[in-house]
C-alpha cells in the first residue's frame, strides 16, 4: 500500500526534522519505507503501518500548526499514541478522538469511559461527567473548552468552582477577590498551566477571553458563545446548580463535573448534582458520563487507594 502526502506551503526541514532526524525516529518504530522529496511524502508498506504513519505525519502538521514548534518528544508522543500503547484508540479513529494541542503534545482520551466522555461532548451541549478522583473530568473538561476556543466555535471560556469552605467568610481572607478565591480554583489553573505556555495563558486571562471564578459570582450573567465549566458541582446547591445551568446563552456549551462521594456541603441532599440526574436526564442536548475507577488515569496506587476505602 501507498499514501502520499503534500506539504503544500509548511517548510520540509519543520516536518523531517534536521537531517530527516523525525523521518529516521519514525521509521526506527515501525516497519515502513518513507520517501521525502520536496514537499512530498510518500510512505510504503503494509496497510495497517501506512495508516499508521499517515497519521503521525498528519498530527505533525496538525502540532507544527497549532503550537508553532514541532519537537523530538512531540513526534515520539505521537508515534505512541498511534500505535495504541497508551489509549484504547484505533489509529484510524485518532483525528475523532484527538481533543487538542497541549504544549506537551495531542490531548487524547486514555480510557473507554474518557473515550465516551469524548463522544458525548461532541453530541450534546451540556454534558455532565461523574465520577472519582483521577478520571481526568477536570483536566478533559478544560481541554475540550480550550478546543473549542483555539477552533473559533466559540469566543470565551468561564470556569468555575463553588468555594464551599470559604462560604461567608472570604471576606475576612487577607487580599483582594483573586486571592481570597484562587486557592479553591487552583485545578482549573493547573489545568490552564499543562495546556498553554505561560505568556499566551496570562495574556487570555488579561483580556477575559478565560475567565475563572467562583460559582456565586455567576450570578446574574447571560453567556453567549461560551464554554461554561463548573467544577467540583457536588458542592453546589440545588439552588446554584439551576443558576449556573440557566446562564447558558446562544452558542454556548457547558461541562459540569463532580464526584458524588466528596460532597463537603452539610447533607448530600443539598447537593444540586445528586438530584439533577432525574430532572434532566429526559431532555435531549444533556447527557451523563460516568467514569469509575478503572478510568483512573493518575499513579496507579490512587485506584488502590480508592478501593480501599471502598471496602470501609
Amino acid at each position: 500500500m501507498e499514501k502520499t502526502i503534500d506539504l503544500k506551503f509548511i517548510d520540509p526541514v519543520l516536518i523531517f526534522g534536521i537531517a530527516d532526524n523525525y523521518i529516521k525516529l519514525i521509521e526506527s518504530e515501525i516497519p515502513i519505507d518513507i520517501i521525502a522529496r520536496g514537499q512530498e511524502i510518500k510512505i510504503k508498506g503494509e496497510e495497517e503501518k501506512v495508516t499508521w504513519v499517515y497519521n503521525i505525519f498528519n498530527e505533525m502538521i496538525e502540532t507544527l500548526n497549532g503550537k508553532g514548534t514541532l519537537s523530538k518528544g512531540d513526534v515520539k508522543h505521537l508515534i505512541s499514541i498511534i500505535k495504541g500503547n497508551n489509549n484504547n484508540i484505533d489509529a484510524k479513529d485518532f483525528s475523532e478522538y484527538l481533543i487538542c494541542y497541549s504544549k506537551k503534545g495531542a490531548i487524547l482520551p486514555q480510557t473507554s469511559g474518557q473515550i465516551e466522555y469524548v463522544k458525548s461532548v461532541h453530541h450534546h451541549d451540556i454534558v455532565f461527567c461523574i465520577g472519582p478522583a483521577g478520571t481526568g473530568k477536570t483536566f478533559l473538561s478544560v481541554s475540550f473548552a480550550i478546543s473549542a476556543l483555539e477552533k473559533g466555535i466559540i469566543d470565551r471560556i468561564i470556569l468555575c468552582r463553588p468555594a464551599v469552605e470559604a462560604g461567608e467568610n472570604l471576606g475576612f481572607l487577607p487580599g483582594d477577590l483573586k486571592d481570597k478565591v484562587d486557592p479553591y480554583l487552583a485545578p482549573l489553573y493547573d489545568a490552564l498551566n499543562i495546556l498553554y505556555d505561560e505568556k499566551k495563558l496570562i495574556k487570555l486571562l488579561d483580556s477575559k477571553v478565560i475567565e475563572i471564578v467562583p460559582l456565586a459570582y455567576m450570578r446574574g450573567r447571560t453567556l453567549d458563545n461560551a464554554f461554561m465549566i463548573l467544577d467540583e458541582a457536588q458542592n453546589a446547591t440545588v439552588g446554584q446548580m439551576k443558576m449556573f445551568l440557566t446562564r447558558l446563552g446562544v452558542g454556548s456549551k457547558s461541562i459540569i463535573t463532580g464526584d458524588v462521594t466528596q460532597i463537603d456541603l452539610k447533607t448530600s441532599a443539598e447537593s444540586g448534582l445528586v438530584q439533577v440526574a432525574d430532572i434532566l436526564k429526559q431532555i435531549n442536548g444533556i447527557d451523563f458520563v460516568k467514569l469509575d475507577q478503572n478510568d483512573i488515569v493518575r499513579h496507579p496506587l490512587v485506584k488502590k487507594i480508592l478501593q480501599a476505602y471502598d471496602k470501609l
